[in-house]
């Protein structure tokens, strides 16, 4: 776990940026009533249902896109080491858990709430509050998923397209060792 922070860094600040950033704009708002919070929610879950809908079309596109990069990086001709495959499979296990939030958030969200008369209003608040967090938590994810996905792909378009050496490249030496290991 340690290593993936380590080698994913710039990715992880980017969606903590994108994550903060996005929540010092809710921040911003300052504190609202449970009135005023039963309207902000009615005007948001439009564009709350579009960006969990986005997120979700998103996500399910990139772990196809996955695939198709794991058919490159089998067909190429440099021997890709394990550290690749690797960072493949932890796009794909941020994207999944990603594709899986969203669409939890996009069927919650659907829940006609604001028009049920059985919920207190100052729950409305809470119900507000925990919606724009969470739109910003998917978003600032969303934005780790594609920083890794770029980085991900530089390095096959370097290796591949570019037949530049690079450190993911394996040599025979390092087989050699990996085997006997």
């Amino acid at each position: 776990m340690l290593s993936f922070l380590k080698k994913n860094k710039v990715a992880l600040i980017g969606g903590l940026i994108s994550t903060l950033f996005i929540g010092l704009g809710i921040f911003l708002l300052g504190n609202v009533s449970g009135y005023e919070a039963k309207q902000l929610l009615e005007g948001s879950v439009r564009g709350i249902n579009m960006l969990c809908n986005t997120v979700v079309l998103a996500s399910a596109t990139i772990l196809a896109l996955l695939l198709t990069l794991l058919g490159i990086s089998s067909g190429s001709q440099s021997k890709l080491k394990k550290a690749h495959y690797f960072q493949v499979l932890s796009i794909a296990k941020i994207d999944t858990i990603l594709f899986i939030a969203a669409l939890i958030l996009f069927q919650l969200f659907n829940i006609p709430i604001t028009e049920s008369e059985n919920v207190p209003v100052s729950w409305f608040t809470t119900i507000y509050w925990v919606t724009l967090l969470s739109s910003s938590v998917i978003s600032g994810m969303l934005v780790t998923v594609i920083l890794l996905l770029y980085s991900t792909v530089k390095n096959i378009i370097t290796i591949v397209g570019l037949g530049q050496d690079h450190p993911l490249i394996s040599s025979e030496e390092e087989e050699e060792i990996e085997d006997e290991n």
